[in-house]
């Protein structure tokens, strides 16, 4: 393990060394060895998709931004790289706002990550844990009250950051993103290779798989169309 985790080491500083002397190709070489031994970290993949836009293949540094995103979702340098990978898109999906209550929730529940939830919920347990001690040991009514009321309080946000750090959580493990890696691809109405083509995709765009059936992949666009890809022609993020 120590052997590996200094092989990766050593190779990203020659992967960083290349890409600074605008040997791309030899450094991506470098970064995608790193991956293939079973090592990763946002640093990797956001040094990768840099490489690969800088070669202009478009589906590879969406892949490796959003690849990054996912182990540091609020990276913002990340973010605005990923903008500038999707301009090179050809294809511009909108994407249909959530009206509501819904939406409301999901405003919330997206301001952080389910492991920043979880963190928020621990530092509320302890936060309850310091009330208690200080309710049981209160030498007065009063001090008693009041941090019997810190720890209602307390208690009541511990729950609320519980629930949103599950809610965050299994809808992350439900949502299966994936990146469109074929120049051109026809998606189908059905899962056959004669079913009537329903659009077309062109690399570096994001979809969302839905479901498996044999070699076919049934996705969805930020725009909530629907249709049957290959599945070859995407590459699952998760």
């Amino acid at each position: 393990m120590i052997s590996q985790v200094f092989y990766a080491q050593s190779a990203f500083e020659k992967g960083n060394e290349l890409y600074k002397k605008e040997h791309y190709e030899e450094a991506v070489v470098v970064y995608e060895g790193i991956v293939k031994s079973g090592q990763q970290s946002a640093e990797l993949y956001f040094n990768l998709g840099n490489t690969y836009y800088k070669l202009h293949k478009v589906a590879p540094a969406v892949y490796n931004y959003e690849k990054a995103l996912l182990l540091h979702p609020n990276d913002t340098e990340i973010q605005t790289n990923l903008k500038f990978a999707q301009k090179m898109a050809i294809d511009e999906i909108k994407v249909v706002p959530k009206v509501g209550f819904s939406k409301m929730i999901n405003d919330a529940l997206d301001v952080f990550h389910y492991d920043t939830w979880a963190g928020i919920a621990t530092g509320f347990s302890a936060l309850f844990l310091l009330f208690f001690i200080g309710y049981y040991f209160g030498s007065t009514s009063m001090l008693k009250r009041t941090f019997f009321v810190g720890m209602i309080v307390a208690f009541f946000f511990m729950l609320i950051s519980v629930g949103s750090a599950i809610t965050e959580r299994n809808n992350y493990k439900k949502e299966r993103p994936a990146i469109v890696f074929s120049e051109m691809v026809s998606v189908k109405n059905e899962p056959k290779a004669a079913a009537p083509e329903a659009f077309v995709l062109h690399e570096g765009t994001k979809v969302f798989v839905l479901e498996n059936q044999d070699k076919w992949r049934k996705i969805q666009l930020t725009d909530e169309t629907e249709g049957w890809i290959e599945k070859d022609a995407i590459k699952e993020l998760k």
